[in-house]
């Protein structure tokens, strides 16, 4: 019988080895990276059932790369990491089309158990933070933040920045002119009415561009 197909994203190599061995018995692993760009990159060809995605990846958060990978793969179920415990973020990782929602603390069956769930159609969210999630949809039915006024590529831009790049080293990542970089990095701050480097870090964080 052939075993489902799940691809791991995250930029721990430990974790990454650590559900590897994990998964191997139940399922193929057919792939792993550290990088959400590099996730978007190889998925399709490695035509995975499931991705298990770290939300705080660098280069490409792993809420945007999730977001755009199921454009690109509508199929395929989607599972987030975290070790961040805010519900608001888990909300919007499920607004964005996650299967399931998932702690790093959580117990290891319970990876096993929301990929299955997943490949059965339904949705999995650890119970250490559901009720909390309950609360925050109903306070915020809207996936909330000012980022999504902002394009992608403006996303991007911003999360490299905030990672602490010089517009050379994000002009080289996005295989754009520096000029260009420079050109969103002041567009974003115009509309945003931000006035340092700083202040764009800061929104960065509470818009959830940039994720721990």
């Amino acid at each position: 019988m052939t075993l489902p197909r799940v691809m791991l994203a995250d930029d721990h190599t430990i974790l990454l080895e650590a559900f590897r061995k994990l998964l191997e018995t139940d399922f193929e692993v057919v792939g792993t990276v550290s990088d959400g760009r590099a996730l978007l990159e190889v998925a399709p060809g490695l035509r995975p059932d499931v991705v298990v995605v770290d939300v705080g990846m660098p280069l490409l958060n792993g809420l945007e790369a999730g977001r755009r990978l199921k454009e690109q793969m509508p199929a395929v179920k989607i599972i987030f990491l975290t070790m961040n415990e805010d519900p608001d973020l888990a909300v919007e990782a499920m607004h964005s089309g996650a299967a399931g929602y998932l702690l790093k603390s959580s117990a290891a069956s319970e990876l096993i158990r929301a990929i299955r769930m997943s490949l059965k159609g339904k949705s999995y969210i650890t119970p250490q933070i559901a009720r909390g999630m309950q609360k925050a949809f109903i306070n915020n039915p809207k996936p909330k933040g000012r980022a999504k006024s902002l394009t992608p590529r403006q996303r991007e831009v911003v999360q490299l920045l905030a990672e602490g790049k010089s517009m050379k080293e994000v002009a080289s990542v996005l295989n754009v002119t520096a000029r260009t970089v420079a050109f969103h990095k002041y567009r974003v701050m115009e509309e945003l009415n931000l006035e340092t480097t700083a202040e764009l870090i800061q929104f960065a964080i509470k818009s959830r561009i940039l994720v721990s």
